[in-house]
């Protein structure tokens, strides 16, 4: 169990919080790049508590001003592209991409009072199909060199959905191995042809077991936890026979993302960001280590899920979440129909817009979740000292920090650790875009 003032200091993240300082010193996810397309690129955006504005200049630069008119606060979303910023609909006063304030036309000329005016702005970075802003005061820390950030724009695909709870619970659910064996279990198997793009479907790597059976017959993991230089590892072993068992290695990326495999061939790099306090995005970027992503299919297959352009979920508390007692009893464990984003939106808002935890009891199986509170604890005492916190790193370190080492497969039992370290090399040594190319990793 945790203390109220504990739970309070882990979920709350805005401005003056100490969770909040802490997710300020970060690059954090504010929109798909995509969602800057067509003939009006502008969008509000809500993050962290702050009510913003995303825009795209007429030059292809990105800027990220407070949502209101620091004349009299009329709403910029609202705003005339045009002479190089975001002009107000109000008076016409324009803001560039920086915030500073370019034109005030119903001023006398002579005051020059633009020249002292300036709208709260933040820095954004455009990586792996998604906008980042940095939200702090400080200096931005660097990208590592992930494979979502490393791989070509042909072999990434990035989308997002909304969750109606805080982003600390809808984080948890993937750094939980074993509820995969009861929250997505199927009853029955599926053909290869039909796990493209879709989580827990594929075949383990070097095997002929589907990974539906092996959630489903081996629901008993033994999980291990070490700190890595980007969080936490995680690994999940499911001991298939006398000499064979099923490695799934995870990754924490500190302080709000996971690091997991898709299938063999895919991993899935997503972030959970902060609406508000009772909201969030989930952000993600799909990697393909093979073949480029056959993007129109994995964008067609979420938009059966999501509607835009909020990307809210179809099936959600809004409908019960497609509870069907017919299909609970003969096909899945949830009846909550075959998508297991929405058995995770239901496993994460059903604990309540913030999840209470004074009142929960936790198993051997929370052993990742432990760890990380703690982490995360630790890293809020840091950053409301002022101190450097985990992962606040330069470009030379940035560099450096490769992978992470992500894999899902049946190897030897008493050689687990060295078959999915092998595995993880040989996987992204063939990968076509490793290493990156010098050009390519300077562009992105």
């Amino acid at each position: 169990m945790m203390s109220e003032e504990k739970n309070r200091l882990i979920t709350q993240t805005g401005a003056g919080t100490g969770g909040g300082t802490l997710l300020r010193r970060y690059w954090q996810p504010v929109a798909l790049s995509l969602e800057l397309d067509g003939p009006r690129p502008v969008k509000p955006v809500r993050v962290l508590g702050e009510n913003l504005v995303l825009f795209r200049d007429e030059a292809g630069q990105i800027g990220l001003i407070d949502r209101h008119c620091p004349h009299r606060a009329a709403d910029l979303a609202y705003g005339r592209l045009e002479d190089g910023g975001l002009r107000c609909l109000f008076h016409g006063w324009l803001f560039g991409v920086d915030g500073r304030c370019l034109d005030t036309p119903a001023e006398p000329a002579h005051r020059k009072l633009h020249e002292r005016i300036r709208a709260r702005a933040y820095p954004v970075r455009e990586r792996g199909g998604i906008i980042f802003a940095y939200l702090g005061d400080r200096e931005p820390p660097a990208f590592p060199a992930l494979d979502c950030f490393s791989a070509p724009e042909s072999h990434i695909f990035a989308f997002k959905g909304l969750m109606e709870c805080n982003w600390l619970q809808a984080l948890e659910v993937g750094i939980d191995p074993a509820h995969a064996s009861f929250l997505h279990r199927f009853f029955h198997d599926e053909g290869a042809d039909d796990t493209y793009g879709r989580q827990f479907r594929a075949n383990s790597a070097n095997s002929d077991m589907p990974m539906t059976r092996v959630l489903r017959d081996y629901p008993r993991p033994r999980i291990d936890v070490e700190r890595s230089e980007i969080g936490l590892r995680l690994s999940a072993r499911r001991e298939i026979d006398g000499g064979h068992t099923h490695i799934r290695v995870t990754n924490l990326l500190f302080p709000q993302a996971f690091v997991i495999p898709m299938s063999p061939e895919m991993t899935i790099t997503q972030w959970h960001v902060p609406v508000d306090d009772e909201n969030c995005y989930w952000y993600a970027i799909f990697t393909s280590f093979t073949g480029p992503v056959d993007k129109e299919e994995m964008r067609r297959q979420r938009l059966q899920l999501y509607t835009l352009p909020d990307y809210r979920p179809r099936v959600g508390r809004h409908n019960a979440y497609g509870y069907d007692l017919g299909e609970q009893l003969a096909q899945t464990y949830t009846g909550m129909g075959h998508d297991i984003n929405v058995h995770d939106q239901w496993a994460v808002e059903s604990q309540g817009r913030i999840q209470d935890r004074t009142r929960e009891n936790l198993g051997t199986t929370d052993k990742g979740i432990v760890a990380y509170r703690r982490l995360l604890m630790a890293e809020i005492r840091k950053a409301s000292a002022g101190e450097p916190v985990l992962l606040e790193i330069g470009e030379a370190e940035a560099a450096a920090i490769t992978g992470p080492a992500t894999i899902d497969g049946i190897g030897p039992t008493d050689e687990w650790e060295t078959y999915w370290r092998d595995a993880d090399r040989t996987r992204r040594e063939a990968a076509p875009w490793f290493p990156a190319p010098a050009e390519e990793a300077s562009a992105r």
